[in-house]
């Protein structure tokens, strides 16, 4: 049986005999008796099980080590010890996998993060690893349900592409050209010889084609991998991640915040009630007032102000900026933080200088910005990033020139301007990103199974 199911139900189970397959977490030997922390893996909690000198094994049994896999056969007691209500009276024990000496989790102490990342493939045995990725799928299904709830149509994009909202200079070129032996027309690669007969990348965003199915299903979501070229080793930065990325037809850039205030919560919520052991782990062992963070945010509303309007406080903010706020930049991370403190929880900052914006968005009535929108969140710094885009034909095509954009790879998404166009938005929230809010870790590396960076693609 699961071990889930035995603690959901164990007052079914008291008194009877249980059969249970798993690790050893943990193993306290004694003279006549001992104790072993077991867990199947099927929840956060793990369960004692207590064996004697009774059993014909006991000797073979004191020598478990740490990590082997064992069948226990027992009877689940009432426990006479404290820290536990319940635990398993063993009448057999069986090693169904040993552990070689060389074991890295077997020594004592906490292992850094940096040392079980270079144990990827073991990570996830230890408390803090399974606390994460459990939450990570959790949120997941978070995700799907508040999509489905809402009538969204789940779409998967392509992973293949020869266009992306995010230029070829972002993405990673694929080819089944002999790197030995590449053709050459006129100095250059000659495509035709490739399988597509054209260049082709590995897509940076599932954007454009989202759009496509929007202006058929109304409200539409992808929710994949995405990969990216950027040469950078910060702490929110991966060259591979997943990305949720909803469309939504008839929707404008207030509208588009609703749903992504409204998104945010039900997730939160959502990992708060599924995951409340994992929840309280995190919040001892990773971030403290992780747990106290992430219910204020459920209850907050979220603070909506401009660009225009974070520089100007920014600029009156009494800090000594390492980069000085400007109106037409970007805002740094530490202006994210400030931001968030100044409100004191979410903030959404809309209408971008449209010069560092991406070329599909609608410019605004001023001419100088964009109907877009960035959410910052406590601690963690930008979640969410959208815009309302712009349905107009005319206006798309001089906006596209103005950005030097490849007019024929994207004339099929022009297209959609003259077949039966709406006013329409969406945004995009890194996966990733979200699971460092909910869990406190502070690398993307740490959030992901096998984070691929610069310099480093290990197993």
């Amino acid at each position: 049986m699961d071990l889930k199911d035995l603690h959901k139900e164990y007052k079914k189970y008291l008194g009877k005999k249980v059969e249970i397959e798993g690790w050893i977490k943990n193993h306290r030997k004694q003279k006549e008796f001992g104790f072993i922390d077991f867990n199947d893996g099927t929840c956060f909690k793990n369960i004692q099980v207590m064996y004697t000198n009774l059993l014909k094994e006991f000797e073979e049994i004191t020598k478990l080590a740490i990590g082997s896999a064992i069948k226990v056969v027992g009877t689940l007691i009432e426990s006479e010890g404290s820290g536990q209500l319940y635990e398993i009276k063993a009448e057999s024990i069986l090693l169904l996998g040993g552990v070689d000496e060389d074991y890295p989790l077997q020594s004592k102490g906490r292992p850094t993060r940096e040392f079980l990342r270079s144990v990827g493939y073991l990570r996830p045995r230890t408390n803090l690893f399974q606390a994460v990725f459990r939450i990570r799928s959790v949120a997941a299904q978070a995700i799907h349900e508040y999509f489905q709830r809402h009538n969204y149509v789940y779409v998967h994009t392509p992973l293949i592409t020869t266009t992306d909202c995010e230029g070829s200079d972002q993405m990673f070129k694929i080819t089944t050209l002999d790197m030995n032996h590449i053709p050459m027309v006129d100095g250059v690669a000659d495509f035709r010889e490739d399988l597509f007969g054209r260049p082709t990348y590995i897509t940076g965003s599932g954007q454009l084609h989202g759009e496509t199915f929007a202006m058929a299903y109304k409200k539409i979501y992808t929710f994949g991998p995405t990969f990216r070229t950027e040469n950078s080793n910060t702490k929110t930065h991966a060259n591979e991640f997943w990305m949720i990325e909803p469309e939504i037809a008839f929707c404008d850039l207030n509208g588009l915040m609703d749903i992504e205030e409204e998104m945010l919560k039900f997730i939160v919520q959502y990992v708060l009630e599924k995951c409340p052991d994992e929840i309280d782990f995190c919040n001892q062992f990773v971030s403290k007032g992780l747990k106290e963070k992430l219910t204020k945010l459920v209850e907050a509303k979220f603070t909506r102000i401009t660009h225009h309007e974070a520089v100007d406080i920014l600029k009156k903010a009494d800090v000594k900026w390492e980069f000085a706020p400007d109106y037409d930049e970007d805002i740094a991370k530490e202006h994210e933080k400030y931001i968030t403190e100044y409100f004191d929880g979410p903030v959404f900052i809309t209408d971008w200088p449209k010069d560092i914006k991406a070329w599909y968005m609608k410019v605004n009535a001023d001419g100088k910005t964009v109907a877009a929108v960035d959410l910052e969140v406590p601690e963690a710094g930008e979640l969410m990033g959208g815009s309302q885009r712009e349905e107009d034909y005319d206006k798309l095509v001089a906006r596209s020139k103005e950005m030097n954009v490849d007019m024929d790879a994207i004339s099929w998404y022009l297209n959609l301007r003259r077949f039966g166009t709406c006013y329409h938005s969406g945004f995009g929230m890194g996966f990733e990103r979200l699971i460092i809010y909910l869990t406190g870790v502070e690398n993307i590396r740490d959030a992901i199974p096998y984070p691929r960076t610069p310099g480093s693609c290990e197993f």
